[in-house]
């Protein structure tokens, strides 16, 4: 019986370390005078860097982490990729010469038009030309950070879609242009995609990358890839320390997982797991602005969560977690959902 137990562990084992992924970071401001729910201030950046730095944590490209998901190779544990939404001066200022010091790459995602305006905010061209050449890849926000999901009156989807494109391929051409390098990877504004949008996305060649929580690893997709909002109430130090120890949700198959929510104001949402390491039985859903609710389970490995109320007009999330039978990692698993007012308007942000 012990020779049988210390199998089972050591498979266990086997299976975390096979499924190992990678945490990736959102950041937007590094700052003390921007808005909290968007910022971090350079004391805090400079604690979570001195983290990773001092406990070995692995700091690779955004680039690396795409390709390792694309070929279905496995990434090693302590996988840590850095990324900036908007394109911020104070994250040149205050974030840029610390991760320089730690010798650590970094993503910045831009919007063209805040940079072609000159917006004092914002950094220009020089600006990233610079960084570009120390260690940051810069990347696709879209043109104007639009809610790319929004229709114009009177717009069809293929015209929609086809607007979109225009302006991503728009966007990446400034990027190849101004820096001599496209990467094609675009970081949703907003973090709101749907499934129209995602399958455009694959058809450009480019990866989509959102702003929900989880770590990013051989499960994740390429047009709907998980990040860790760094910011506000997230940058605590002991829960971002969870978080970087996390593991890629073993989920083989979503049902229900249009983004955009239309006449679902309760959507249900379907999971189908893998592997044994995953402890089932402490599996927990959290519905944002309603708190936990565990999940009913359907068979072995697939489960369902639903809200219990109706989720609001605007963004939302399904965030489940389940500790790891052989590590102290949680895994963990974001679906974003995004849905006008029932008169069709948007919320303002």
């Amino acid at each position: 019986m012990k020779r049988m137990t210390t199998l089972v562990s050591l498979l266990a084992l086997l299976w975390v370390q096979s499924a190992a992924a990678a945490v990736i970071l959102q950041y937007h401001h590094v700052s003390e005078d921007t808005p909290a729910s968007t910022s971090v201030t350079p004391a805090q950046f400079q604690e979570q860097m001195a983290y990773l730095a001092q406990n070995e944590f692995s700091v690779v490209p955004l680039t690396q982490v795409i390709d390792a998901i694309r070929k279905g190779e496995h990434l090693p544990p302590k996988t840590v990729a850095i990324t900036f939404d908007d394109g911020y001066r104070n994250v040149a200022d205050n974030a840029h010469p610390v991760l320089k010091a730690h010798g650590f790459p970094y993503t910045l995602f831009v919007a063209i038009e805040p940079i072609e305006r000159n917006f004092a905010r914002m950094m220009n061209w020089d600006t990233l030309r610079q960084l570009s050449s120390e260690g940051a890849v810069i990347a696709n926000h879209s043109w104007g950070h639009e809610h790319l999901i929004r229709r114009l009156d009177g717009e069809d989807e293929a015209a929609w879609l086809d607007r979109i494109q225009a302006n991503l391929e728009r966007t990446e051409a400034a990027i190849e242009k101004e820096l001599g390098y496209s990467v094609r990877q675009l970081a949703y504004p907003y973090g709101e995609f749907n499934q129209a949008l995602r399958q455009r996305l694959e058809q450009m060649g480019y990866v989509g990358i959102g702003q929900h929580s989880g770590a990013a690893g051989p499960y994740s997709s390429l047009t709907a890839v998980p990040r860790f909002p760094v910011a506000g109430p997230y940058a605590d130090m002991d829960a971002l320390k969870v978080k970087l120890h996390s593991l890629n949700m073993p989920a083989v198959k979503l049902e229900g997982d249009e983004s955009e929510l239309k006449e679902r104001p309760r959507p249900i949402l379907t999971v189908t797991l893998e592997g044994e390491d995953l402890r089932r039985d402490a599996l927990m859903c959290y519905i944002q602005g309603q708190g936990g609710k565990a999940p009913t389970w359907l068979d072995e490995q697939s489960f369902t969560i639903q809200a219990d109320l109706p989720l609001p007009a605007g963004r939302s999330r399904y965030n489940c977690t389940a500790p790891s039978r052989s590590s102290g990692g949680y895994y963990w698993f974001s679906q974003p959902w995004v849905q006008a007012r029932a008169d069709g308007s948007w919320p303002k942000e």
